[in-house]
């Protein structure tokens, strides 16, 4: 059973009467002797009993499995590291004495919303529902503590919607995952630099909020002209919907590189239990560093878990592609993750001032995890 699971309670075999049976042979006496023996060794079996469950409760005092950590991850390749590091026992080596309870999301709003309902501690999530997150608790509720995944997200167009260049976009129907989220900012933002507009701006491109399944038949259909969209949805499009890639998003940002999936915790869980935050975040690196270090490995240990979580695993030629275009990490590139805050609100999102993210960020146990390994630490 993989790491972060619970078995069923082992069942309890059914008591006795506790009714005695008295031989017919024995003399009064012989019963009297009897009698004092077992009282003696009733009071010393009692007396262990005692001591035993002192020793026991003291073990538990300082070796208990009370405490509980509540993650949060999705069933995507953008979160990795949860997918290999539960796997391979990751967090329950660098968290022992702590109960992992593991939570699967299909959507950053309900990451966000089961943390503010407390029912939440640590979550992989995307750049938009932090911001979203940060900004309605008025920076309150959490902060990041380590990124996961650069890159994987790509504007794919159907072949034969006659999409040859930026231009060729108005006129057409383009999907995002969903309103609002990561690559719907992106999306939006990419047609505004363009000097497009969408039809609720008074222009002609459609945009449509549509799940991420829901594009692939779409397109499949020939009702959709074009999708931004997280890997493996890209390679996916391209391979089974008759898609053609247009733009990979790192094309557009410095170095390639931007923030597709970070982790952040509750400020709770911060401030009173630092020392889980740090082990849980070395877990991360060293996953990290493990998916680095043995690619191929590691794509079968993910494919696998896809397969567990979702009933459907990848391709090898999706899968390859998709991870291709991706960068597992635990730098939280933080210059784009700001950049995205201002696009989202340049459009109208975050409300109506511009948010303040200067106590987003909580880095401090990540880097110093970083330099005990010898690593350059991430700004």
């Amino acid at each position: 059973m993989a790491e972060g699971s619970s078995g069923s309670a082992a069942s309890r075999p059914a008591g006795t009467d506790g009714s005695a049976y008295r031989p017919s042979f024995l003399t009064p006496e012989i019963e009297a002797r009897t009698r004092k023996r077992r009282r003696i060794r009733t009071y010393a079996i009692a007396t262990a009993a005692v001591v035993f469950g002192a020793v026991l409760s003291g073990y538990f005092f300082y070796h208990k499995e009370d405490d509980v950590l509540r993650v949060g991850y999705f069933p995507n390749l953008t979160h990795s590291q949860a997918l290999v590091g539960f796997e391979k026992g990751y967090f329950r080596e660098h968290l022992p004495g702590i109960k992992i309870q593991t939570y699967v999301f299909n959507a950053g709003p309900s990451v966000i919303e089961a943390m503010f309902a407390n029912k939440l501690d640590i979550s992989y999530i995307g750049p938009s529902p932090t911001i979203n997150g940060y900004v309605k608790s008025e920076g309150k509720a959490l902060r990041v503590v380590a990124g996961a995944t650069s890159g994987g997200a790509v504007f794919i167009v159907r072949s034969g919607a006659n999409i040859d260049s930026v231009g060729d976009l108005a006129g057409k129907k383009l999907a995002s995952p969903q309103l609002g989220n990561t690559q719907d900012v992106a999306l939006r933002h990419y047609l505004k630099q363009n000097g497009l507009k969408t039809k609720e701006e008074g222009g002609s491109v459609e945009l449509v909020a549509v799940a991420n399944a829901d594009i692939l038949t779409l397109f499949k259909k020939g009702e959709l002209d074009g999708a931004w969209v997280p890997e493996p949805w890209g390679a996916r499009l391209i391979h089974e919907g008759n898609g053609r890639l247009m733009l990979d998003e790192r094309t557009l940002w410095e170095n390639g590189s931007f923030v597709t999936a970070n982790i952040i915790v509750t400020t709770k869980l911060l401030r009173e239990k630092p020392d889980v935050v740090r082990a849980f975040v070395e877990a991360h690196v060293e996953a990290t560093l493990w998916i680095q270090e043995h690619t191929s490995e590691a794509l079968t240990v993910i494919n696998d878990r896809l397969l567990e979580l979702t009933g459907k695993a990848l391709a090898a030629d999706v899968l390859d592609e998709s991870f291709s275009r991706m960068n597992v990490t635990y730098d939280p590139v933080r210059p784009s993750l700001l950049a995205y805050a201002d696009w989202a609100y340049d459009l109208g999102f975050l409300g109506t001032s511009r948010p303040n993210l200067g106590g987003l960020y909580s880095l401090g146990m990540l880097n110093d995890v970083l330099r005990q390994k010898g690593l350059p630490a991430v700004g």
